[in-house]
């Protein structure tokens, strides 16, 4: 009966662990990477300096939240504290620097174009076709690879200045 109990226990263990594994968004780590990298290739405008530096995600991806969150517990942007939002839908109460519309979100981007327009947020999506569509970045998969995609058409609509080096490392779109 112990046996059984010790079994029983094991596969229980064992099969919710590979649950969680199948759950676990495995770009998560390299989309979080990028997002903060983005905080340091874009320049915001000065009434966007002040306060804390936030990142809305819009959706669900409890494994990007992780990682972002751990992020943000030990880097800063400039001198502002890096703070992770999320939200079901655009929340007016949030004036995020960055916010990322989950695939699941993505009928939001007009909606969120126009909100944000020259306000200084960096709209960032990850459904094929978004760039040209009002998203500045646009998470894609490429030759196996995470990449982006950049509009810098729609980076100068949000009102944020980029260099070059930009468009070296994405696939840009205009």
């Amino acid at each position: 009966m112990k046996n059984l109990i010790k079994y029983s226990l094991f596969f229980i263990l064992a099969f919710s662990s590979l649950s969680f594994q199948q759950n676990y968004d495995t770009n998560a780590k390299r989309k979080a990477v990028f997002l903060y990298n983005f905080t340091k290739l874009f320049d915001w405008p000065e009434k966007m300096k002040s306060g804390n530096f936030i990142i809305q995600i819009v959706g669900t991806n409890s494994s990007l939240s992780q990682e972002l969150n751990k992020m943000a517990s030990s880097k800063q942007v400039g001198n502002q504290k890096l703070e992770i939002k999320n939200s079901a839908s655009l929340d007016p109460s949030i004036k995020p620097h960055i916010i990322y519309l989950l695939s699941e979100s993505s009928d939001l981007l007009k909606d969120a174009s126009a909100k944000y327009k020259g306000n200084g947020t960096l709209i960032v999506t990850e459904k094929a076709g978004l760039a040209k569509l009002g998203a500045a970045i646009n998470f894609v998969v490429a030759d196996n690879k995470q990449a982006f995609e950049y509009s810098q058409n729609n980076a100068k609509k949000a009102g944020l200045k980029t260099g070059d080096g930009l468009n070296g490392l994405a696939i840009v779109v205009d």
